[in-house]
């Protein structure tokens, strides 16, 4: 992260020989990401989802795409506090920003390869986030790499930056330069790699992301320029789409009978009219809502992620009100019903084949049962025969033909289209259809 002039050569720059055994200043380290949290808020959920990992192979400290932080045990004992705090904050942003996935498309596209372009897209990723992260109670670390040093404008983002300069005299003395895969997308030997342990999940990165980009929004004027730019373009606004699937849940919640229930908690007015007799009002509670999730294995990662947003914004429609608002995540079988007040936390596991009638029978066994049930599919799946005693809406996740055709067993599989007793909203569409 740090860096020296060319004309101060620091062996502190080189990872540790491996023979070298220095013990991990934890207490330091944790008290530095609270100074960070401290000074940076939004940035918590981030930055308390990295998991540790100490390394004598990296030069400061670096990460990889599964959210793993490596750490250098020298490094950490001859960096001031606040200036680890810093060093906390590039790193977590090289992974909410994307730029391993941003590089990885960069490489691609442009057809490049070898560890020079990835220091190259390195540098250029440190110049898109350190250009306005330090300040207002974040030390800026020593030597950390901005435009200027390139002679570059400030604001821009990393493919900006990377067509403008090339590897040369100017970066000679970032040649030891390395946040990790996280922050170039290409591994690295000291990396425990995606089967290691303590990676996040591609849901739960998603999910942190999410959680990140709505505490940004949601506190307006606190956040640096590029981080809230980021926070307005991580997840697209809402689209056509997103419209009819809100309007779809708050149709199926407002119309009579909904939450409607008769107590004795105030007796109704006729009761005067039949003396002796108490008789129940009619009362209108807050409907509850169950999503249930298809995770089976013909759903994708990321339209996991994009099922965890629109839980989110369903809990908008009943007023905010999280606790009536249930997830139930299903392939061939139904899990835990998860509370919507732990979203951050639920576990979108699955992968098998898919029977969503197990979703509905398990949803429709809560008590109190639920108003309206919610459905986010792809739709390859068996429908119950018979509507349930509750509105139902299927946000539909878009197939093309060929994608249509698939299925774990069967190629030649022909899923039934959804029931005309639900209201289905295409996601990704501007159209929506049913009852």
């Amino acid at each position: 992260m740090t860096a020296r002039t060319p004309d101060t050569p620091d062996a502190s720059d080189t990872p540790e020989p491996p023979n070298t055994r220095r013990t991990l200043d934890r207490d330091k380290l944790f008290a530095a990401r609270l100074h960070a949290v401290r000074a940076r808020p939004y940035l918590a959920t981030a930055l308390f989802a990295l998991h540790i990992v100490e390394s004598r192979h990296v030069p400061t400290m670096a990460v990889d795409r599964y959210w793993r932080c490596y750490v250098s045990p020298a490094f950490v004992d001859r960096t001031p506090e606040e200036e680890l705090a810093g060093v906390w904050v590039h790193e977590v942003s090289h992974l909410l920003r994307d730029h391993h996935g941003r590089s990885d498309r960069y490489a691609r596209e442009h057809g490049l390869s070898g560890p020079a372009e990835r220091l190259r897209m390195n540098i250029a990723a440190d110049c898109e986030i350190n250009d306005d992260v330090f300040g207002d109670g974040l030390t800026r670390p020593e030597g950390a790499v901005d435009p200027a040093l390139l002679a570059l404008s400030d604001g821009e983002l990393m493919e900006d930056y990377l067509r403008q300069f090339r590897l040369g005299p100017r970066t000679q003395s970032l040649a030891w330069l390395d946040c990790g895969s996280g922050a170039d997308g290409l591994e690295r030997e000291w990396e425990l790699g995606p089967d290691g342990a303590y990676g996040l999940s591609e849901q739960e990165r998603d999910a942190v992301r999410f959680l990140v980009a709505q505490g940004i929004t949601g506190c307006p004027g606190k956040a640096p320029k590029g981080w809230r730019r980021w926070a307005e373009e991580a997840f697209q606004p809402p689209q056509p789409w997103r419209e009819l699937l809100g309007a779809a849940v708050r149709s199926a919640t407002s119309v009579p009978g909904v939450g409607e229930d008769y107590t004795y908690g105030r007796p109704a007015r006729r009761s005067t009219s039949v003396p002796g007799v108490v008789l129940p009002s009619l009362r209108r509670r807050p409907p509850r809502v169950s999503v249930i999730i298809d995770t089976s294995g013909s759903v994708s990662d990321a339209e996991l992620g994009s099922a965890l947003r629109e839980v989110a914004e369903i809990s908008r429609t009943v007023g905010g009100r999280r606790d009536l608002v249930s997830v139930l995540p299903c392939d061939a079988s139904a899990r835990l019903v998860h509370s919507m007040c732990h979203a951050e936390g639920i576990p979108l596991v699955g992968g098998g084949g898919t029977d969503l009638r197990t979703g509905f029978a398990r949803a429709l066994r809560e008590s109190p049962r639920p108003d309206v049930i919610v459905v986010l599919t792809d739709g390859q799946t068996p429908w119950p025969s018979a509507p349930p005693p509750c509105r139902t809406v299927v946000g539909l996740f878009p197939r093309h033909h060929t994608d249509a055709m698939w299925d774990e067993d069967d190629p030649y599989y022909v899923p039934d289209a959804p029931p005309e007793w639900a209201r289905v909203v295409e996601i990704g569409s501007g159209s929506g259809a049913g009852g």
